[in-house]
């Protein structure tokens, strides 16, 4: 056990954690790096250059004539992805703090620090890229001297491309960072931190031995599901699965038991012996709480239970997703997903498409919000079409978030305006070093959900970071939006909507639904309505055939009866026409501007 290290390496998104992975895979002879970022395996990983799992690997180094085994974990940089970095500190004892020379401390640096302090991780600060033209080491130094309050002697400098500063890192990965501690002859006691779902192997978890030992065929339980099974291959994680006969206090590996139903493993479970059970769960991480929610919907109906199997597939490999089952009238059966933020939203809608070839429609996305009747009763809404008559309403209160946004001077002006423009309040600001600028904004998550990130890097042209944290509910003024097709709601683009907001909303999404919707043969009205006030209107003209054309002169009453009969033949058709709002309508109704 004294020659095991476990580490994560945690930053903020861009700042080399992957290549210096590469890095530290390539100098202990782990694997012959063929591509860059190769722990990233999916294909969405490779073409957007993202982290978006988790990936857990081990590596064998020499150190002063001793055999040291250590445990990496790769981890994302990006705000959605929080949940995997926050799962992954819990089953390390350190973490490489990776900060670029270029950039300084981010938004986001600051955030996965403060939650690896929070697990009494030992930190490594690294300053990554000081090989480049632009980068500002002492600057950089600076920042995390204050931050950490370490001595600059504690700070390594590398770079991940060149390999520079590669060896120092391993030597202080087992200088500074302490082996694992527990009782090997305890109980077997093993936390859960992730999952994958193998078509023909069944459930594969992953997890941290932190007491006790297991064997290969020993029977073992699950201590919150209380479920049963023979643990049939265990072993450790090198760039494939290595079989190992036994694993003990302090190793990271995997378990393959043929489990089949996702709902059996649950992340942040204990495994113990059926014999021989420990009196005490590990005290996980708590579940993830998502902060927007979607309706997914497959296009074809008959597809819902396909689309099932697949989310809960998807849900093992990804914890942080959460559904349960919903139906709307315009588009039939589907599930109500909470999701951490819009790029786990995209990523998860990717997925399904590539991985299950599933093709699904998203509706608005929203967040949850608290309705209070009048006899003080409280409901939770996720979605428009739940909120109750408006004459029931006491008042809602709908999600803040504390944000945090890091920046040049230079952009503080439009950045302010942004998030005033979005309802939020400056809670405080102070500079960090040099022309740099910490702001804390209060602001409601409903504002930031579609757009607001884009419209930050588009502003600070990229420059400004941000993060954020859940602060409550507090109450507000929203409003329903509905939209109508020729007086039908369509209950998939109705939105809940702050009252500021509602007849600027109302009027684009009707001008914009003009652009979307094909014409028909009568007229289609747009409307925007809050309850039963129409506050916006547009109409898609017929296409209607010169009925009229073969009047060459003669009575004008020949053409009107014309006409006439052509407009009962419209108003007919009306009745029982309907009208079909095409998929890129709802998806341009999310990119509103």
């Amino acid at each position: 056990m004294e020659h095991i290290r476990n580490f994560c390496i945690i930053a903020h998104i861009d700042h080399g954690k992957s290549t210096l992975a590469d890095r530290l895979l390539e100098f202990t002879h782990t694997v012959n790096v063929t591509e860059t970022q190769m722990l990233d395996d999916m294909d969405l990983e490779k073409e957007r250059g993202i982290t978006i799992k988790s990936h857990a690997i081990q590596m064998d180094y020499e150190y002063q004539g001793q055999k040291y085994v250590l445990n990496l974990i790769d981890t994302p940089g990006h705000v959605d992805f929080s949940y995997e970095v926050s799962r992954s500190i819990a089953a390390c004892e350190g973490a490489l703090l990776v900060v670029d020379a270029t950039q300084g401390v981010q938004a986001q640096t600051i955030s996965n620090l403060y939650m690896a302090i929070e697990h009494d991780l030992e930190i490594i600060p690294v300053i990554n890229k000081c090989d480049m033209q632009s980068a500002m080491p002492d600057e950089v130094e600076d920042e995390i001297v204050d931050l950490l309050g370490c001595s600059r002697s504690d700070i390594i400098r590398a770079s991940a491309r060149t390999g520079m500063g590669v060896e120092e890192i391993l030597n202080a990965i087992v200088e500074r960072i302490p082996h694992p501690v527990g009782d090997p002859d305890a109980p077997l006691q093993a936390l859960i931190f992730d999952s994958v779902f193998n078509p023909f192997r069944g459930i594969i978890a992953y997890y941290k031995i932190v007491n006790g030992s297991v064997r290969s065929g020993d029977a073992v339980k699950f201590f919150n599901t209380g479920r049963e099974y023979d643990a049939d291959e265990i072993g450790v994680l090198k760039m494939d699965m290595m079989p190992r006969d036994v694993m003990s206090t302090g190793d990271v590996g995997y378990i393959i038991s043929g489990i089949k139903t996702s709902t059996e493993v649950k992340v942040g479970d204990t495994i113990t012996h059926v014999s021989r059970p420990c009196d005490t769960a590990i005290a996980g991480f708590e579940e993830s709480k998502p902060m927007v929610f979607a309706g997914v919907y497959p296009i074809d109906v008959n597809e819902f239970e396909d689309l099932r199997a697949s989310l809960e597939k998807l849900q093992l490999n990804d914890a942080s997703l959460s559904f349960m089952p919903e139906s709307s009238m315009a588009l039939g059966f589907g599930f109500r997903c909470g999701f951490l933020g819009l790029l786990h939203m995209e990523i998860v809608q990717e997925r399904l498409d590539r991985e299950f070839d599933m093709s699904v429609i998203t509706t608005v996305p929203n967040v949850q919000y608290m309705v209070y009747d009048k006899q003080g009763g409280c409901q939770e809404v996720h979605n428009p079409s739940g909120m109750p008559d408006l004459t029931l309403i006491d008042h809602i209160e709908e999600p803040y978030i504390d944000a945090s946004i890091i920046t040049t001077t230079e952009y503080i002006g439009p950045i302010m305006t942004l998030c005033l423009d979005k309802r939020g309040e400056l809670v405080k600001q102070q500079f960090i070093a040099g022309n740099r600028v910490e702001l804390y904004f209060r602001l409601p998550l409903g504002e930031i959900v579609i757009d607001f990130y884009d419209k930050l890097k588009s502003i600070s042209k990229g420059y400004a970071s941000f993060d954020y944290h859940p602060a409550g509910f507090r109450p507000s003024k929203l409003i329903k939006l509905d939209i109508l097709l020729n007086g039908e709601p369509v209950d998939a683009l109705s939105t809940l909507t702050h009252v500021d907001n509602a007849y600027d909303l109302g009027r684009r999404m009707c001008e914009k639904l003009k652009e979307l919707i094909p014409r028909q043969q009568f007229d289609i009205a747009i409307q925007a309505a809050i309850g039963s006030k129409i506050i916006a209107r547009e109409t898609i003209k017929q296409v209607r055939k010169d009925v009229t054309a073969k009047c060459y002169g003669g009575d004008v009453s020949r053409k009107r009866k014309l006409l006439e009969k052509q407009k009962k033949g419209k108003k007919r058709m009306k009745q029982i026409g309907n009208v079909e709002v095409p998929q890129k309508a709802f998806l341009a109704v999310l990119k509103l501007d």
